[in-house]
Formats: structure tokens, C-alpha cells, sequence
């Protein structure tokens, strides 16, 4: 039975990846190196931030900012972008919110503390989450499970009675070994990743799942789809192929 949910936020929440590689990007420029967008993507997704600081350190041995120097330049750059178009991935925040009226639910991202409380402004879900952990609240990053073990102890409830909501290879690999059921959401728009160590992996834009524990059902899930007849037809055919094989 699950008793807690633990949602990361960047990509899984918000669709917020593809800006920090901008903004990452336009640093890098900025500071006379020349990357393109496939290097950057390369760069930020999937890992943490002093992750990504140590893999442009390594690509680019001259470039001379300090760790936190980098972020305060990265920050603003990402705030500017931020406001030009909506980030909220609002199947992600309608199921926290469902899931958040019978159950605890909290927020591990690999992000600072301004840029969660930003995220959580920009979704209007403070009042349904019980806390968050940011990336300066815990070491080291995913995918060591260190981050999850500490929200499962905050919330006072097992690591395997917790399900994780994420979206990246390290994220995943940090719900397994901290003993937790993982769904990993994935997006056909954006960076594949191997998230093949996830229990479910669903396809953002096209289905939703929704824990029976959340409708009173335990031990069964109610997926929503978004697609033409035609495609429900062969996803569900897909679903019960999956089922058969066992």
C-alpha cells in the first residue's frame, strides 16, 4: 500500500529543463564559450546543478566562475526566460493536488531553494504540499537516495509505502535505492532518458495515471488518455500486452 507521494519538480512538474538549458547555454556564450543546443541539453538534463557545474568545468577548463558565482549568473537568465511562456505541466500539478487531499505529498528536487519556492509559487501549490527538500538541503545528489530517505523520515512514513513521480535517469535510479515504487513520466518532445528501472513509465502528454489509493481503490490505477479513438485503441492494446506478458 502506498501512504505518501514524493514528486520531483523540474520536468515533472514544470517543464522547466528546456529553459535551464537556454539559460545555461547563453552563460556559456557569454562568457566565450560557444555551445550548441544539442551540447547543452547534453550538459543539464537529467542531472543536478553541481553536476552540471562539474561537466562544464570538465568540458571547459577555462571557464573561471566559482560554483555559486555560476548560479547567480544562471538564475537571472532563467527568471528573464521563465516569464515568456507557461511551464506548468498541468497534468502533473491536477494529480498532485487530488492526490494531496488524502495523502502527504512533498517535493525533492535537485534545484536551489529560491528556485523551488519560485515553482511552487508559479503553481500555486504551497497549501497542498507538507514541506519540500531543495537541492541545499541534502548531499550528495541524485542519484544517491539520500534525498528521498530524508523525506520519507520527515514524513514519518516507509520508504517502501512511498511512490516517486520523476522524469530523469537519476531521479529514478535514487527512488529505487532508497526502497521506494517509482513512476517515471516521460515526454516524446523532449531528451529521452533511460528510465527503464522505473516500476511505470508513462508518456506526459498522452496518458495520466492516478493510484487507486487515491479513489478508494487500493491496489488498482485509473489511467487517463488524451488521443484520438484510434490511438486509445492501440494503447490499450499495448497495456493489456503488457499485462499478458506478466
Amino acid at each position: 500500500m502506498i501512504d505518501a507521494y514524493i514528486f520531483d519538480m523540474d520536468g515533472t512538474l514544470l517543464d522547466s529543463e528546456i529553459l535551464w538549458v537556454e539559460a545555461v547555454k547563453k552563460c556559456l556564450i557569454d562568457f566565450g564559450f560557444p555551445v550548441s543546443h544539442e551540447e547543452a541539453i547534453d550538459i543539464v538534463y537529467g542531472v543536478s546543478w553541481h553536476d552540471i557545474y562539474e561537466e562544464i568545468r570538465r568540458r571547459f577548463p577555462g571557464f573561471g566562475l566559482g560554483y555559486q558565482q555560476f548560479v547567480s549568473v544562471v538564475d537571472p537568465i532563467f527568471a528573464a526566460l521563465r516569464h515568456t511562456r507557461d511551464i506548468r505541466i498541468h497534468s502533473s500539478i491536477e494529480l498532485l493536488r487530488k492526490l494531496a487531499r488524502d495523502f502527504p505529498v512533498c517535493i525533492v528536487s535537485g534545484s536551489n531553494t529560491a528556485g523551488v519556492n519560485d515553482g511552487i509559487d508559479i503553481m500555486g501549490i504551497r497549501q497542498d504540499i507538507r514541506f519540500f527538500l531543495a537541492a541545499d538541503d541534502y548531499s550528495p545528489g541524485k542519484p544517491d537516495p539520500t534525498c528521498f530517505l530524508m523525506a520519507a523520515e520527515r514524513l514519518e512514513i516507509e520508504p517502501a509505502r512511498c511512490l516517486v513521480f520523476e522524469d530523469s535517469r537519476v531521479g529514478v535510479q535514487a527512488a529505487k535505492a532508497a526502497g521506494m515504487h517509482c513512476v517515471a513520466l516521460s515526454r516524446a518532445d523532449r531528451p529521452r532518458q533511460d528510465v527503464s528501472l522505473a516500476d511505470l513509465v508513462l508518456e506526459h502528454a498522452k496518458v495520466a495515471f492516478v493510484p487507486g489509493e487515491a479513489f478508494g481503490a487500493p491496489g488498482y490505477g485509473r489511467f487517463s488518455f488524451a488521443l484520438a479513438d484510434d490511438d486509445m485503441e492501440e494503447g490499450i492494446a499495448r497495456i493489456a500486452r503488457l499485462v499478458a506478458a506478466g
